[in-house]
């Protein structure tokens, strides 16, 4: 499809900021101006295909993890501090990756394999997962999906342990077609039963803290699932679930709901976008007809999401050239309901209207007012009265600010650091 369509008249500089608040957290200036220069095609080629070793971490350390022998809380310290850091180095990822988009969609998949630290116990078994996610979350959703169900992480959070032969344990595979593949109401509870024995005998090795099966503990006998009968495995439930349409569409509509704005797998869009996806089930071929349909950039899309905590204050850190640090920044985003490796449920996060609350708002407000202290407003203070509101959103990359908010933004024109809380909480900003 040709570039201009779509643009509903916009500049390709504020169709490339969408993108950039969409495909990752928000783009500098200077980012802009540059990816403007390229073209808004060109600008998805690079997020897109970009080589995997960014510049912008390249330097970065790993968190690194030990083990400590001890009291109960002695270890529960260690732990503490081990997870404290490998939620600032995720943050911090966010913050300083050139190509954003690899760290956008690591937390996508984060939320839609939801799985949890607290129950899990081990960060560096969530750690693990976060580089699962991130080195194959772009390819091919099958061998995705094998690998999370083999991930450790996934089989404490869902008790794989505990799925032996003589009592299967459905929670995985409940999850597996209900939340990760096929949406509710497109499979029996004869095939979540069926699939849980398949996937007995599946563990955590206590020495390794890695997959490893146990054919004493699994059920190997025919099994019929989907309507087709066979000893079927683990790996066969996984393959046969990606390989049902109703997937396919599940998939779509959850990347685009995350990506764009919320829709239903019966939506004609999804329809059409599935079309990219399949019959690979390539994440990147669909991820690019999302960026490049039209709708992509409607005014009904650009509007669509709020940002989530972890996105807007990652997004705020960004602009500002700032770096994640601290136990206050961690204290925040809890205030703030959304913890890196800590989702509420199997089910993930709540999205959009779930962020729009009195609680949400003194959050942002207090956030706002801490990021705001300590940010370098030359760009800011150096212009005029009157045009700092609009070197504001230049900085924060905002296509533009509405009459009320305009309005507000005067008041404090004279004071830039004010300008700049009252911008953070904006809905113009908050909105992604």
């Amino acid at each position: 499809m040709a570039e201009e369509q779509g643009t509903q008249g916009r500049t390709t500089r504020s169709r490339i900021a969408h993108l950039y608040r969409r495909a990752g957290f928000g783009a500098r200036p200077e980012e802009l101006d540059a990816a403007a220069a390229r073209g808004y095609r060109v600008t998805v080629d690079h997020l897109l295909d970009a080589d995997a070793t960014d510049p912008g971490v390249a330097t970065m350390a790993d968190p690194t993890f030990s083990k400590v022998f001890g009291d109960f809380m002695t270890v529960r310290r260690h732990r503490r501090h081990e997870a404290s850091q490998m939620m600032l180095w995720w943050i911090n990822r966010m913050i300083a990756a050139t190509n954003p988009l690899p760290e956008k969609l690591t937390l996508f998949w984060h939320d839609h394999f939801a799985t949890s630290l607290q129950k899990v116990g081990s960060p560096e078994l969530m750690f693990r997962q976060n580089q699962l996610f991130r080195t194959m979350g772009a390819g091919r959703f099958e061998p995705l999906a094998q690998a999370v169900a083999k991930d450790a992480a996934m089989m404490v959070w869902l008790d794989s342990n505990s799925n032996k032969r003589e009592s299967p344990n459905e929670n995985f595979a409940r999850e597996l077609f209900e939340l990760f593949t096929l949406g509710a109401g497109n499979y029996s509870e004869a095939d979540v039963k069926a699939a849980a024995r398949a996937f007995t005998g599946w563990r955590v090795s206590p020495r390794t803290q890695q997959f490893a099966f146990a054919p004493r503990l699994h059920d190997g006998d025919a099994k019929v699932l989907f309507g087709e009968t066979g000893s079927f495995g683990g790996d066969d439930v996984v393959r046969l679930v990606t390989g049902r349409p109703e997937c396919a569409r599940f998939v779509t509509a959850q990347l685009w709901s995350h990506f764009a704005r919320p829709v239903t797998p019966d939506d004609p869009l999804v329809a059409e976008l599935t079309d990219a996806f399949t019959p690979e089930l390539d994440v990147r071929a669909l991820l690019r007809a999302m960026f490049l349909h039209p709708e992509f950039d409607s005014a009904s899309t650009r509007t669509g999401l709020v940002k989530q905590p972890i996105e807007y204050v990652a997004g705020a850190l960004r602009a500002l050239g700032r770096r994640a640090e601290g136990v206050d920044l961690l204290r925040a985003l809890r205030q703030l309901g959304q913890e890196p490796f800590v989702p509420p449920s199997v089910g993930g996060w709540p999205a959009n209207g779930y962020w729009i609350s009195t609680a949400s708002s003194l959050g942002r407000m207090r956030f706002a007012e801490a990021v705001a202290r300590d940010a370098d407003l030359t760009p800011v203070a150096s212009v005029s009265r009157r045009a700092r509101p609009e070197a504001v959103a230049h900085l924060l990359s905002v296509d533009g600010w509405g009459a009320t908010t305009t309005r507000a933004l005067e008041k404090v024109a004279d004071e830039p650091r004010s300008l700049l809380t009252l911008a953070l909480v904006a809905p113009e900003y908050v909105l992604a």
